[in-house]
């Protein structure tokens, strides 16, 4: 039986998603799929689009890769928009040939919509849509100084935010009179137009343009009509969107009155065997400009063919909970009001710069919406009170007060009903992750990738976590936090014992605090706190037993019982004297020579008892240890920034050789990676990194809790236009907070998922000082700097110490006769299997 042909044309998210959906589907097999994409680039995340601008690459934005396409068997057209439908004869057409379907999906998404306004087609005038408008724009902006928005809806503020972070002064003109108008009222739009002009970014409201002219200031002029005027260098339209229908319109469906095209319950148009998902569609009269609302019609189109009788949209929640220009926004339901009966009731606490407001039924049990400025706290549980019908408490006042003035406690995980939303981006409820527990996850790793929650904006990872917990303990299964059977603590309560207590030794914190003997997850723990808490030597006679192999010896085991010798190279920056040395050493020990991906040089093949003398050859040469054995820094990767690069803004080397120094040695609950790049165009891939900073003109932007590996995840925007003192300081109080309340073996970026209230919590402790502790995590670190000692020195030169690395005590200069070798490339690589014939 031949396959029938499903074409989708869009590459965006939505179509994306449609075919994450559809190609996992059992009517997949029926069909041969090929999808069409306008743009050059595969599908990628534009809600994240302005961190383009802060070294994203299409690469960190991209939502798959052309293998997947490929693996699903997927027709990829990149670069080839479709200019025509036959509908008659079930025909697209391409300028590289034509090409027929039984099933066609539009997923064409929308258009910016630029005011039809004189001039507005001039040169520095741009939309901000894809990454080659945003190519355009980034180009433009390093002959200008300042810049303007056209629209202060949510694109706009967003587009606003990024001419500020390239540099330029930033302006939003706005029509109507307020900022977003359509999710705020006139004084949740004042508070927000308040701090957003606190950072600098100046507002005009109620300002219609009517000619845009050359400027005699800067490039261009724009004319307003109550004949003031505004002159700058670029203009971006973000005034709003347009549904992408001109496919449609071209062949004959049904489109709404103002555009956009109809559909069905089941996202299918007037002709059955077309259907539109996403912003091109019009729903009851309605277009979704949201992204989990077009993944919504993606799942039930999927659904739809394959022939699920109950697949059905019906409508979307168009609540929003943002952060524009690092300023709190939330609007939830009927926020203005229009329901009859409705009552407001509203707490504004000018001095903190919080604004809240709720929208409740003429009885008071019922929330109908909700407005929120400047604190999202409370947002998670206006939202499910809201989605769920949850009948208000007596006094719902108290669910927008602060708590010091009789506000209420988050809505608990036991109050809401299966039905209630956690994930709106992949329509996850309470009742999925109930069934993903039921099937086997026990902690949040397994419900987050069986469901996808939380994987797709991450603004429900706080809630998820509560329900996950929540329903564990339901069924028994205890969410312990033990660290093991030996200590019954948290290794952040360990921590703060050992620290407050002055506890130095694994003997006496066991004495006080736990039982038994020690194994292997609580000792080396333990002796990394003993480690950070007081810097003395791994090698001190209590640490020796706490530790691993690697650590032990300090350096790494390899396959065939040698060790691997990894020396310190700050930022990668060597001289040709050092790089001699490391020849020499490798010719004169017979090491196979390695450049590792943290810019440093591995040694291989050394045998225990050669392990001293090639670090004193290396110590004399002024090499110490590089802790690759240890859960510590690694590496500070770096590009050569200002120093060389015509494209560098900032000495990354000598930022990157800053950090390196300040920072080695550090014990942590795992290994820690860094990395500095000296302009946007980040060569040295620090936003993969536990911790990266990327120059900007004014000084330097921090990422933090990145990683590669088995599970990549990209960096957070921490701070932007740092100092020097102030970007160390920064780092300083992330890394020790981190250090005190991690679990065992935990990575920067899975502590912060798990931290209640994730990275703006994180902000809050660090940046504004939250919890008081901030001048206690820099004496901390300032200890730890000030007693750093080479744990390789200080091996050599102790007797006692090089005594543990004779391989045999009765013949100490006796080599391991077992070794056995063999050639490859030009270097010795062990023999791994002997085959006696």
């Amino acid at each position: 039986m031949s396959k029938q042909t499903l074409i989708v044309i869009g590459n965006g998210m939505v179509g994306h998603h449609f075919l994450e959906q559809f190609s996992q589907s059992p009517a997949a097999d029926a069909y041969n799929i090929v999808v069409f994409g306008e743009e050059k680039q595969l599908a990628y995340d534009r809600v994240h689009l302005s961190e383009y601008f802060s070294g994203s690459s299409h690469a960190d934005l991209a939502m798959g890769t052309a293998d997947w396409y490929a693996d699903q068997g997927i027709d990829l057209h990149l670069n080839e928009p479709v200019t025509g439908i036959d509908r008659d004869a079930r025909m697209i057409t391409t300028p590289k040939g034509e090409y027929p379907y039984d099933q066609l999906v539009l997923a064409t998404g929308s258009y910016p919509f630029v005011p039809p306004i004189e001039g507005n087609d001039q040169e520095g005038c741009f939309v901000y849509r894809t990454l080659d408008d945003l190519d355009a724009i980034q180009a433009s902006a390093q002959s200008a100084k300042t810049g303007v928005v056209v629209g202060g809806g949510l694109l706009g503020l967003e587009a606003a935010n990024a001419l500020k972070s390239l540099g330029l002064q930033a302006h939003v003109v706005e029509f109507a009179p307020r900022l977003m108008p359509v999710q705020l009222d006139d004084q949740g739009g004042a508070l927000l137009r308040q701090k957003i002009e606190d950072l600098g970014v100046q507002v005009h409201t109620e300002k219609a343009t009517t000619a845009i002219v050359p400027g005699s200031a800067a490039r261009l002029r724009m004319n307003f009509s109550d004949e003031s005027h505004l002159e700058t260098d670029l203009i971006v339209f973000s005034a709003g969107i347009r549904p992408q229908d001109t496919l449609a319109r071209a062949c004959g469906l049904e489109l709404g009155e103002r555009g956009g095209i109809v559909i069905n319950n089941q996202c299918t148009t007037s002709d059955p065997h077309i259907h539109a998902i996403g912003e091109c569609a019009l729903w009851n009269n309605f277009v979704f400009g949201l992204v989990a609302p077009g993944y919504t019609m993606a799942r039930t189109l999927s659904a739809a063919l394959n022939n699920d009788a109950s697949a059905a949209f019906t409508g979307a929640d168009m609540s929003t909970k943002l952060k524009l220009l690092g300023v709190d926004v939330g609007s939830i339901g009927d926020a203005h009001a229009k329901t009859p009966g409705a009552r407001n009731i509203r707490f504004h606490d000018e001095q903190a710069g919080h604004y809240r407001r709720m929208v409740v039924s003429q009885d008071g049990k019922t929330l109908l919406g909700a407005i929120l400025v400047g604190d999202n706290g409370p947002y998670d549980t206006l939202l499910q009170y809201a989605l769920n019908g949850i009948e208000l408490p007596a006094n719902p006042e108290a669910l927008i007060l602060p708590e010091s003035e009789g506000g209420a406690p988050a809505l608990g995980a036991d109050a809401l009903p299966d039905t209630a939303s956690i994930c709106s981006c992949h329509n996850v409820t309470k009742g999925d992750i109930c069934c993903a527990i039921d099937a086997g996850c026990t902690d949040l790793g397994g419900v987050k990738a069986e469901t996808k929650a939380s994987s797709g904006c991450g603004g429900c990872a706080a809630l998820l976590k509560k329900v996950v917990d929540s329903e564990l303990e339901k069924r028994g299964v205890e969410v312990c936090t033990d660290l093991c059977e030996h200590f019954p603590y948290t290794r952040q309560e360990l921590f703060h014992l050992v620290k407050v207590n002055g506890i130095r030794t694994f003997r006496g914190l066991l004495k006080q605090y736990g039982k038994g003997q020690g194994c292997d997850i609580c000792k080396p723990t333990v002796g990394s706190i003993l480690a950070t808490c007081w810097n003395e030597h791994i090698l001190a006679t209590d640490h020796v037993p706490l530790q691993d192999t690697n650590d032990t010896f300090m350096a790494n085991m390899q396959k065939n019982g040698t060790y691997s010798i990894v020396p310190r190279i700050p930022g990668g920056e060597i001289t040709p004297d050092k790089l001699i040395v490391l020849g020499e050493v490798a010719k004169q020990y017979n090491l196979y020579t390695k450049i590792t991906g943290g810019q440093r040089v591995d040694l291989f093949g050394a045998t225990l008892s050669e392990l001293p003398e090639i670090w004193e050859k290396l110590i004399a040469a002024g090499f110490e240890t590089g802790h690759a054995y240890g859960k510590s820094l690694r590496t500070v990767k770096s590009c050569v920034g200002s120093t060389w690069c015509r494209y560098g803004v900032q000495d990354s080397v000598g930022m990157a050789i800053t950090l390196e120094n300040r920072y080695k040695g550090l014990r942590a609950p795992h290994k820690v990676k860094m990395a500095v790049s000296g302009c946007t165009r980040e060569c040295a891939e620090a936003q993969s990194k536990d911790f990266g900073v990327i120059a900007t003109e004014k000084g330097w932007n921090l990422y933090v809790c990145g990683n590669g590996g088995m599970r990549p995840r990209h960096a957070d925007l921490f701070a932007t236009d740092l100092s020097d003192e102030e970007l160390i300081r920064t780092i300083d109080r992330v890394v020790m907070f981190y250090v005190r309340t991690a679990d065992r073996l935990q990575r920067t970026s899975v502590w912060m998922e798990n931290l209640e209230g994730g990275l703006e919590y994180l902000k809050q402790v660090v940046l504004e000082d939250s919890l008081g502790i901030g001048e206690e995590l820099e004496q901390h670190m300032a200890d730890l700097v000030n007693t750093y000692q080479c744990e390789w020195k200080t091996a050599v030169e102790d007797p006692e110490k090089r005594k543990r690395f004779r391989e045999f005590v009765n013949a100490p200069e006796q080599k391991d006769p077992v070794q056995q070798w063999t050639s490859e490339r030009g270097q010795r690589r062990p023999v791994l299997e002997v085959v006696s014939s």
